[in-house]
Formats: structure tokens, C-alpha cells, sequence
């Protein structure tokens, strides 16, 4: 069987059971393929109408009064996000802070949990703010990093926990290579040495089915402008399982996460439940942006979600083999559907250079990961099977031309 051609990417698409769901989103230069929906998803045009509403008849009209419809959303898209999208509980999550706020919070309460415990394991390529807030607490407390190869299998982790180690770190995706872990599996290794698991779920939440519940998960953090769609720097969530959200004590105690905030008590005292995750004041406009992001997603479905994402990957990945790799082009993500979220890392010498040359004069939005990755992001929802075909034939025409020569070699700015 030969090399897809345009015409079978055309009759994906009349076959696509989500292709009614592009219509959802802000699409001004449809010429324009954008492969970057892993960095910051498309504009829903539900938040447009949303914010407007937020901002002219809720805060320009209602003021202040508006805050007891606000006072809620933050645990409200928690629920959502929790039921609909990672498979948890109702009362398991909250939208608040950032990614990198809810890991530390969600690590010094694991770390408090088990006391006498000297080790955290994490791996060498998971994200680099992930990172440095491990090696931050392990400074601070004198703890010893266990550091696993990039994309750790069950095995790896299961070599690497003991009785010392307090909890396990890693992302469900790996943000470069796309890599896939086994969160159940990792998970109960971890458990069966005492150890607590913390997940980041960037890469995940919202294209790849996450049962948080049936996989006994502690905690898990991620953010929601990805493939949730909630906008530039909205808001992110933690998870906690009912089974320790009682228990668990997270670290920065705002007035948001207090009993009966309102009051102005003059010491704190934990909120019951996940309201204890809160801090401070909630971004409302953002807020509002991301519950909608997440309800298209809610309303789409993951499952669906999931199986197209894979047929977009497996469509690139087959014109990748025949098209860039005579070129050049070596792939870094694992190969097969259960090995892989929803994007293609691949490798080349001039990879910061071809990002910028298909931005700026092909019209493809990709996104360069050092040192040598060219990342090409399929975010279901709103990218055609067609789409697929042109980035990869664009991209072809790019290499072959070595279009990277037009560019200079300066510092890269990566998202």
C-alpha cells in the first residue's frame, strides 16, 4: 500500500464523527495549519461570548455583587474537569494557580504525609519547571533526587522506590518526546513501597482517557490552555483523591482555602475537603475562559477524542517515514498508539531554524524543543486529517529547499 494522498485525507475527514467541532473555534486563516495545540489551544467561540458577558453584564453591570455567582467556579470547573475529562470524583479537584503552584503544593503534602522518608523519584526529561521545584524541595529539606532515563516504564520505577522513597513525579506525557507512561501501573508500584504519586497531566487532560479513580491516584496537577483550550496562562487544577483529601495539608494557606472565608478569622483553619487547595483570590476573566475550554472538551468527549487523535498521529507519523526521513528527519516519539499522547517529535539537525522558516513562509506552526526537536502537536477538536497532509508536504518542500538557510542562527524562544 502506498503513501496517503490528499484525496484520502479529504475522505477522513467527510468521515470525521468531530469534524462539526472545528466549527467551535476562532479560525480566521484556515491556510494557516497550526500544529502547536499542545502549547496553547484555539480560541473556543463560546469564551468570546462568555467573556464578554463576564465583562460587560457581570462586572460592568453587577460589580461587586457579581462575586456570589464567582465565589464558586473554582470548585465548579474542578467538578467538571474531575467527572468528565481525568476520571475522578466530584469534590477530587479544583481550578486555581498554576501548574507550578499546585506541583509544589501538591509535593510538600506528600512529602508531610510521610515523614521520615529522605527520597522523591522523578525522571531527567520531565518539564523543567517540574524539575527544579523537586530539586528546590530536596535542597531545602536535604532530600535525595532518584533520577529515572526519560520516559521510565513500570520497571524502572519499580527498581528505583523503596521504603525511603516519599513519593513518585512524573508526567503522564512527556512534553518533548510524546512518550505515554503507564499511570496505572506506576502508580500501584509506587504504592506497594508506601510511596505517594504525584502526576502532572499537561500532555493529557483533554486527548488521552485518564481513570484517576480506577487507577487509586493521589495527586495530580496540569494545566488547562493546552488541549482544554482555556486561553494564554489560564488557570491550572489539582486533583486530590477522596481517599486523602481530608487527610493531606497543602503548604500556602490563603483565605480562599479557609473555613468559612468570610468570617476574617483570625487564625487559619482548613477548609474541608478540596476547598483546602484554594489560596487566594481567583482570576475570574481567566477562570472563566478556562471552564468553557473545558466544557467543549466535557461536551466532545475523550473517548472520541482519543480515537481521532490517534488516526491524526498515525496518518503523520506514516507520511513522515516516507517524506522526511529520507531527509533527515529521525522520530523521538515511541511508535504505536499505547506508547503515545497526541504529538510527533522529530529530530533534525536544523530544527530551530526549519521552526521558524515553516512559521514565517509556510504557514505551519510548529514548535522547536531543545536542542534538535521539531514538535507537531494534533489537537483533535479543530485539526483535519487534511491539515495533516499539507503540514507534512510543506514541511517536505521546506527541507528540500533547506530552507533553513534563510534564517540566522540566533537564541530560540521556545513556548
Amino acid at each position: 500500500m502506498g503513501v496517503p494522498d490528499r484525496a484520502q485525507a479529504e475522505q477522513l475527514d467527510r468521515d470525521d464523527a468531530l469534524a462539526r467541532w472545528r466549527d467551535a473555534f476562532v479560525i480566521d486563516r484556515p491556510e494557516r495549519l497550526y500544529l502547536d495545540g499542545n502549547s496553547l489551544g484555539r480560541l473556543p467561540r463560546a469564551t468570546v461570548a462568555r467573556l464578554r458577558q463576564v465583562v460587560e453584564e457581570e462586572w460592568g453591570g453587577g460589580l461587586v455583587g457579581s462575586w456570589n455567582r464567582w465565589i464558586d467556579w473554582a470548585r465548579q470547573g474542578g467538578d467538571l474537569l474531575s467527572t468528565a475529562v481525568v476520571g475522578g470524583a466530584a469534590g477530587e479537584a479544583v481550578i486555581a494557580d498554576s501548574t507550578t503552584v499546585n506541583l509544589y503544593k501538591a509535593l510538600v503534602a506528600a512529602l508531610d504525609a510521610r515523614p521520615g522518608r529522605r527520597a522523591v523519584v522523578t525522571d531527567d526529561a520531565n518539564f523543567p519547571s517540574d524539575r527544579y521545584v523537586v530539586q528546590g524541595l530536596a535542597d531545602s529539606r536535604g532530600l535525595d533526587v532518584r533520577w529515572l532515563p526519560p520516559d521510565p516504564t513500570v520497571d524502572d520505577v519499580g527498581a528505583a522506590v523503596d521504603t525511603d522513597v516519599a513519593l513518585v513525579t512524573l508526567s503522564h506525557v512527556a512534553f518533548t518526546s510524546g512518550a505515554l507512561l503507564d499511570l496505572a501501573g506506576i502508580t500501584r508500584v509506587a504504592h506497594a513501597a508506601g510511596a505517594l504519586v504525584v502526576w502532572d497531566l499537561s500532555h493529557s487532560a483533554g486527548v488521552v482517557p485518564v481513570d484517576l479513580s480506577a487507577a487509586e491516584v493521589d495527586l495530580a496537577v496540569g494545566c488547562t490552555y493546552k488541549y482544554l483550550n482555556g486561553g494564554p496562562g489560564s488557570p491550572a487544577f489539582a486533583y486530590v483523591g477522596s481517599h486523602l483529601v481530608d487527610e493531606l495539608r497543602q503548604p500556602i494557606w490563603g483565605w480562599f482555602g479557609r473555613r468559612d472565608q468570610f468570617e476574617m478569622g483570625a487564625r487559619y483553619d482548613a477548609a474541608p475537603g478540596i476547598d483546602r487547595w484554594l489560596v487566594g483570590t481567583p482570576p475570574v476573566l481567566a477562570l472563566a475562559a478556562a471552564i468553557e475550554g473545558i466544557g467543549v472538551t466535557a461536551s466532545a468527549g475523550v473517548g472520541p477524542i482519543r480515537s481521532k487523535s490517534v488516526r491524526l498521529v498515525a496518518l503523520l507519523e506514516e507520511l513522515a517515514d516516507a517524506w522526511l526521513a529520507p531527509l533527515g528527519f529521525e522520530q523521538r516519539t515511541p511508535r504505536g498508539a499505547p506508547a503515545r499522547g497526541s504529538h510527533l517529535a522529530l529530530a533534525h539537525p536544523e530544527a530551530w531554524r526549519l521552526c521558524r522558516v515553516l512559521n514565517e513562509q509556510y504557514d505551519v506552526v510548529a514548535d522547536f524543543r531543545p536542542p534538535d526537536v521539531v514538535r507537531l502537536g494534533l489537537a483533535p477538536l479543530y485539526t483535519r486529517f487534511v491539515d495533516v497532509w499539507d503540514a507534512a508536504e510543506r514541511i517536505r518542500a521546506a527541507a528540500e529547499a533547506r530552507a533553513w538557510e534563510r534564517v540566522p542562527h540566533d537564541r530560540p524562544r521556545v513556548t
